[in-house]
């Protein structure tokens, strides 16, 4: 299966499994003379990590991340940074029920069907689990760039049928989102979502919401305008995401309702700068960064670990069946996979700040 790695210079291969003996990434690209820190990767780990607050899994994984290679005195020295998580509370027995029955809503009938040889355990490398790795990856991208002033931030914008319409600076997402579990800036709003959630769980039920990613000081140029798009290789990243289910970027489908003279971002000088009166097209076009803001949205699936009775089929038997599906699932992956949606947007912009020549491949 050659699934596991994503990027051109910067490389990330991830592995692992949800029920496994641990799970972790190693980056390979990644230039010498970068600052790096175990607690730097531990910060984004705990953003994910499990049982943080009544909205989450119950499952109790502390995620305390071991750094085996890739650091010398404090920093990067150009080979590949190996970093890992072990795995602590795991309950196979949970799954037992699962082996020849696959669960609607999972990849467990295609990863059967396609290699046979499936760890059904949690969803083994199907699991949500598995964007550990993604994250690993991301906290060392971040951190690179950061010495280039770009940050990634992602936020909850909807729960279900509950969105907030209010806009806010990226200096308010920023502040806002930390003083709520559901990772929302409209922090009205984030109690209605709360309670969506909370009730969706104490139903035995789930639900899905749409999360924003912002990509601000990106220069202009990264992206080939070809086959390599930027906005492509970005919604690449972002379906990537097992929860995912679409993504947009700019004005996304509202695009669609509006006119040419509507939709095109005028420009305009400032202090000799070009500048864009509106940014509909999301901070790239031709495949390209414009300079602008880089917007995305993703739609993220409600869980599909819901109780309750359903319907599938035993592969053994080949005869229609029922399961009951046990164990400890998020009730809304949404403020969960804010960091992850971050991790996925950083590789692809530290890959093609490299690409470009605005990072030297070789040491900061």
């Amino acid at each position: 299966m050659a699934s596991n790695t994503t990027g051109e210079i910067f490389k990330v291969t991830t592995f692992g499994a949800s029920h496994g003996v641990a799970l972790g990434a190693v980056i390979d690209g990644c230039p010498a003379g970068l600052p790096l820190t175990r607690e730097d990767i531990q910060e984004e780990l705990n953003k994910r990590r499990p049982g943080t607050s009544n909205l989450t899994t119950s499952r109790d994984e502390k995620d305390s991340v071991e750094i085996l290679s890739g650091i010398f005195d404090g920093k990067t020295d150009g080979t590949p940074i190996t970093a890992m998580i072990r795995n602590k509370d795991q309950r196979s027995k949970n799954y037992e029920n699962l082996k020849n029955n696959p669960r609607p809503g999972h990849g467990d009938l295609c990863w059967q069907k396609k290699f046979g040889n499936y760890d059904y355990r949690g969803g083994g490398r199907g699991s949500g689990r598995i964007t550990i790795g993604h994250v690993i990856g991301g906290a060392v991208s971040k951190k690179l760039l950061e010495k280039y002033d770009i940050t990634v931030t992602a936020h909850v914008i909807s729960i279900h049928e509950c969105k907030t319409e209010k806009k806010f600076s990226l200096k308010e997402i920023r502040e806002n989102i930390i003083k709520n579990n559901v990772r929302c800036a409209d922090l009205e709003k984030a109690k209605e979502m709360e309670e969506i959630i909370l009730r969706a769980k104490s139903e035995g039920n789930s639900v899905g919401g749409i999360v924003e990613i912002i990509i601000d000081n990106v220069p202009i140029g990264l992206g080939q305008p070809v086959f390599d798009k930027l906005d492509g290789d970005l919604a690449k990243a972002l379906m990537n995401i097992g929860a995912v289910k679409a993504v947009e970027i700019g004005l996304g489908f509202d695009s669609s309702l509006i006119t040419g003279k509507e939709f095109n971002d005028q420009y305009y000088l400032d202090d000799g700068k070009i500048r864009a009166r509106s940014n509909n097209a999301g901070g790239i076009l031709g495949g390209m960064s414009n300079g602008m803001p880089i917007v995305l949205r993703i739609a993220v699936k409600p869980t599909p670990s819901v109780s309750g009775i359903q319907q599938t089929i035993n592969l053994e038997s080949d005869t229609e069946t029922t399961i009951e599906i046990e164990g400890r699932h998020d009730p809304c992956i949404c403020p969960r996979i804010t960091t992850v949606a971050e991790s996925s947007c950083s590789m692809v912009i530290a890959d093609h700040m490299i690409r470009a020549g605005f990072i030297n491949p070789d040491k900061i």
